[in-house]
């Protein structure tokens, strides 16, 4: 009898592992899985790469920029956004990004220019990983994760006006700068 219960313990246990560990995907995984695929561009940003050292910034300023690690970045740039692949690519992200664990934040756009979404993963007051989505039409789309401990959203939302003043130009981030514009 003991040995029964035992053996349907295992059983039991290997069974939750198994189904635990294919949760299904996650922006991660997509980022992995593409990093590399033609049409995709992807670049890691660490914040020190942002030069806010002519900046002012509120205490509050200072610590959302501290609390941020870095920035994951992904992008597919497509200039038919009506070809059946930028479609097929779109429609996985927003797959993922539909799982109840990413929070949304803000949504904005329209049809015309393109739309973005800003979702997180965590507590609004200790966002573990925020996600910034948009897609324009006519160009593709980007995936930014912000990465970091501990973040807050309103902390996060008032570097705005931080990051307008930083100079990124000599970088990589031209090219998202571009992106937005």
């Amino acid at each position: 009898m003991i040995q029964s219960i035992k053996k349907s313990m295992v059983v039991l246990l290997l069974i939750t592992a198994f189904t635990s560990c294919n949760q299904g995907s996650t922006l991660q995984t997509y980022y992995v899985d593409n990093e590399m695929k033609p049409g995709f561009a992807s670049f890691d940003v660490p914040t020190s790469f942002i030069n806010v050292e002519n900046v002012s910034m509120t205490d509050k300023q200072k610590e959302a920029y501290n609390s941020v690690d870095k920035l994951n970045v992904l992008t597919f740039m497509e200039d038919d956004t009506e070809s059946t692949e930028y479609k097929a690519e779109l429609e996985k992200v927003k797959t993922i990004l539909k799982n109840p664990d990413y929070e949304e934040l803000i949504r904005g756009g329209n049809a015309t220019d393109g739309k973005f979404v800003v979702k997180f993963l965590g507590d609004v007051d200790q966002i573990d990983e925020l996600i910034v989505f948009a897609n324009a039409n006519n160009r593709g789309f980007i995936i930014a994760r912000v990465l970091g401990d501990d973040m807050n959203a309103g902390q996060l939302m008032s570097l705005t006006s931080v990051l307008e003043k930083a100079n990124y130009d000599s970088t990589d981030l031209v090219g998202l700068k571009e992106f937005f514009k």
